[in-house]
């Protein structure tokens, strides 16, 4: 039998199937929220044998050059219960400020596709997908994404999936739970300008 690995390839354009017929043992690693956590058989008669490497001096494969501390207040979107994410159709960067607030209203991260990752609008520890972080909240919202495969992998795994995109044929609308087909410019706002008043007692 051979292990047949999946990973993203040609900058996360393809899936690649990858086999290693001849050589054993065959190792591979999976993404965190890729699937659920098993529980331990107790059945299993697999004989684990500890091994502590000396990787001192010579033998080192991989030099620590500097470190550098992770921004400060980064959420993190594998941890999230509510992600608020953005895509092209924002328009531009300056738009993400919407993204955000809705965000902060839902008490939830920001994510983004890989487009707007690519284009500088937004850093790259907010992306999805398969070339970004896996994610699994109670709620996903899609803002303006038009929901290639590659972002789908990456979330579809979300309990509810609401996507807004002016696009019926997105193909986010393939596996939202609630799709919105409006221009988020106007809907965005309205939506916020709502859940302010709730918040505030006044809606």
């Amino acid at each position: 039998r051979c292990l047949v690995q999946i990973c993203p390839a040609f900058g996360g354009n393809i899936m690649a199937s990858i086999i290693t017929p001849y050589t054993r043992p065959q190792m591979a690693t999976v993404r965190p929220k890729v699937m659920e956590k098993m529980l331990p058989s107790s059945s299993s008669k697999t004989q684990v044998i500890e091994v502590k490497p000396d990787l001192s001096g010579e033998d080192e494969l991989v030099k620590i050059v500097d470190r550098i501390r992770e921004e400060a207040g980064v959420e993190d979107l594998q941890e999230a219960e509510v992600i608020v994410s953005g895509g092209r159709g924002l328009g531009k960067p300056e738009n993400f400020s919407l993204i955000r607030k809705l965000a902060e209203l839902l008490g939830g991260a920001v994510g983004a596709s890989r487009a707007v990752v690519d284009a500088g609008w937004i850093p790259s520890y907010h992306q999805v997908g398969q070339t970004g972080k896996t994610v699994q909240p109670k709620l996903y919202i899609a803002c303006g994404i038009s929901g290639a495969i590659q972002h789908q992998v990456g979330m579809r795994n979300s309990e509810v999936i609401i996507a807004i995109n002016k696009d019926p044929e997105a193909p986010i609308f393939n596996i939202a739970t609630y799709g919105i087909v409006e221009d988020l410019h106007r809907f965005l706002p309205a939506l916020i300008d709502k859940l302010e008043k709730l918040s505030s007692g006044k809606g």
